[in-house]
């Protein structure tokens, strides 16, 4: 699996329930978000990776898909 850990990113077990995944997302993009760290590409570019694992992990086919690649690794 090339890329960043969601779960990681989003510092929750994989085993992480929708209700506390949504929290862990907003407690990290609050962090993140560029408003709060102007001129600040790091934060930036970690915010979009945070919503790209939101993205991914919120869906139930795309986590599924995403939990199956990162078990092959």
């Amino acid at each position: 699996m090339p890329g960043p850990d969601y779960y990681e990113l989003l510092d929750v077990d994989p085993s992480v329930p929708q209700a506390v995944l949504k929290s862990a997302y907003y407690r990290q993009a609050r962090i993140y978000h560029p408003d709060l760290n102007p001129g600040n590409p790091a934060a930036e570019e970690r915010f979009k990776l945070i919503a790209e694992a939101y993205r991914v992990l919120s869906d139930e086919r795309e986590r599924r898909l995403y939990d199956e690649a990162r078990e092959r690794e």
